[in-house]
């Protein structure tokens, strides 16, 4: 398999802002020919300032743009005539935009019956919300997010990046790859789609597991899992903050003598992880106590050496600089639509020890077909 496992598959790609535009990334980074297909004055992201121009440059790399309006018939016209020799149409429009747009899937089936339509919604398309806008913190507040994050007596807190957003990018790509597997083999298009909604209830598989299991409905509480320690657990020494997990019984063993406290091992209150959940305070002042003479860089290094999983708690530009980051060639440099370059994260997959060149970056509006009339 190359690097670009899906050269020769033709996307057009009508999405906006992030969960359609970053699945038609997806299957550009993967060799794919990725049309991006948008209004004259470009999508609704090219006009909010840097909060949008952000979004444009993350989630367009590799693609051709073109320009049309398809609230005219010369738009819909050329638009169809791209149509016919593509593989995919992927948009995340309302409903009624798409129909006014003349993209929905009635009137793209009908004329191609071999394309496939993959389309973001941000509550499905059946329920009362369906032709609801959404956007990532609708979804992060609807669907559980904020109702898990965030201290157990403060406020909910949103997670810092559009996480619903991305797992519905994803959801949309894996579901057309699968659509497309199917209509090589059937020879009939179909209708994929995903939605914020359910992309995050997904994500979630695990909470709601446990409200199944015990019948109580997982709350926020803060850093910390609540049934096992110590696991996820942020601890602050000299200034700087690391977290570490270290809840089975045999890396509980391998921590306390990392740590210089095997009394711990034959202190009741920490016997078992029930023990350990209900005494946390006190288990976390214990191994903050016995960390206190060192740097959090130290003591990550120390613990990683003892096979205790650990990581120090760091912004972008330490990132940038990591080793294993670096050594993945996951960063690449990308020209973008203004001209500058631009250290961007690629393609998350890489294909028999080889990653894709990821260096074009997002087109300006209208670089590859302008219709204006």
């Amino acid at each position: 398999m190359s690097t670009q496992p899906l050269q020769g598959l033709t996307i057009l790609d009508l999405g906006q802002y992030i969960s359609a535009p970053l699945a038609g990334q997806n299957f550009a980074d993967m060799g794919a020919q990725v049309i991006k297909i948008e209004p004259l004055h470009g999508e609704q992201a090219r006009n909010i300032g840097l909060f949008g121009d952000t979004m444009v440059e993350a989630c367009n790399r590799g693609k051709t743009s073109c320009a049309l309006d398809l609230s005219t018939e010369e738009g819909r016209a050329t638009f169809y005539d791209m149509a016919a020799t593509a593989d995919v149409v992927i948009h995340n429009f309302l409903p009624r935009t798409a129909v006014k747009l003349g993209v929905d899937w009635s009137t793209l089936s009908q004329r191609f019956p071999q394309l496939i339509c993959g389309v973001v919604s941000g509550f499905g398309r059946l329920g009362p919300h369906a032709g609801s806008p959404g956007l990532d913190i609708m979804a992060q507040a609807e669907f559980g997010v904020l109702g898990l994050t965030g201290e157990a007596d403060g406020e909910p807190q949103r997670v810092g990046f559009a996480v619903a957003d991305v797992l519905a990018s994803h959801a949309l790509t894996s579901g057309v790859l699968a659509a497309v597997v199917a209509r090589d083999r059937d020879g009939h298009g179909s209708l994929v789609e995903t939605s914020l909604m359910e992309a995050t209830v997904h994500a979630q598989g695990a909470q709601w597991a446990e409200y199944a299991m015990t019948g109580q409905a997982p709350t926020r509480k803060g850093n910390g899992q609540p049934h096992a320690a110590p696991a996820a657990e942020v601890i602050t020494v000299n200034g700087s903050s690391f977290v570490l997990s270290a809840y089975t019984d045999a890396k509980w063993t391998a921590l306390c003598k990392a740590i210089g406290r095997e009394d711990l091992l034959g202190d009741d209150k920490f016997a078992t992880n029930r023990c350990r959940v209900e005494n946390r305070p006190a288990l976390l002042e214990a191994i903050t106590n016995a960390l206190s003479g060192m740097s959090a860089v130290a003591a990550v290094d120390m613990l990683r050496e003892s096979g205790i999983v650990c990581g120090l708690i760091r912004t972008l530009d330490e990132i940038r600089e990591d080793p294993d980051l670096q050594a993945s060639g996951m960063l690449s440099e990308v020209e973008s639509s203004a001209g500058e370059r631009l250290l961007l994260p690629t393609l998350p997959v890489v294909f028999n020890g080889e990653r894709g060149d990821s260096t074009q970056g997002a087109p300006p509006v209208g670089a590859g077909i302008r219709v204006t009339n």
